[in-house]
């Protein structure tokens, strides 16, 4: 059979570049028989002619939207509204896909105490809104003596944030840096209920 359903091209008689990740249209496909799916027609098995005769008769294209099964799967519609539906699905899924926010925290090896209530505040708002935190003691020159004294800091934050955060690495010295890696975790805000006291009424008095 020569050229593709009525009215519709190949990609080659389009123009376009032919990406890697372009589905075959019409005479592109090679397969001796389909599996048709779609609304638009009766499911099942069909030889590739009888498939493209389909599509002709609606005026519509044939894509081969599944190649590696076993026979290949195709849907005949238009091939441009077919890639427009595709990108729009895409675009949904990255818009749905969390980003991931990483938020640094540096400490000296001898945080002040004003400093490090400081900062943990601020952790403590990055983890509600979501980000991960990760907070290192910067060593510098000689400090690097004290490294035991960041471990010790680094797990009091840790500890400090438990209620917002759990730790996805322990404390790990890095060259001049000591690091650990908190990620948030749901907050369960729902209050233990009580069980209801039970009222004693007084007894009247007997006459």
């Amino acid at each position: 059979m020569s050229g593709g359903p009525k009215g519709k091209k190949n990609r080659n008689q389009r123009g376009g570049k032919q990406e890697k990740e372009e589905l075959a249209i019409n005479d592109e496909i090679r397969a001796p028989e389909v599996r048709l799916v779609g609304d638009n027609v009766e499911e099942g098995i069909y030889p590739i002619l009888k498939a493209l005769k389909i599509a002709e008769e609606q005026e519509l294209d044939l894509i081969e939207i599944a190649p590696m099964a076993q026979p290949p799967v195709c849907k005949i519609m238009d091939y441009q509204k077919y890639q427009f539906q595709q990108r729009k699905k895409l675009k949904e899924q990255k818009a749905k896909a969390t980003k991931v926010v990483v938020k640094e925290i540096r400490f000296g090896p001898q945080t002040d105490e004003h400093d490090y209530n400081f900062k943990l505040k601020h952790a403590i708002g990055f983890l509600k809104e979501g980000a991960k935190v990760k907070s290192y003691v910067f060593f510098k020159g000689r400090s690097i003596l004290f490294k035991e004294q960041g471990e010790v800091l680094l797990l009091r934050f840790a500890n400090d944030l438990e209620d917002y955060a759990k730790v996805d690495q322990m404390p790990v010295l890095e060259g001049k840096r000591m690091t650990i890696m908190l990620s948030p975790k749901k907050v369960t805000s729902k209050k233990k209920e009580e069980p209801a006291k039970e009222e004693s009424t007084p007894e009247a008095p007997q006459e």
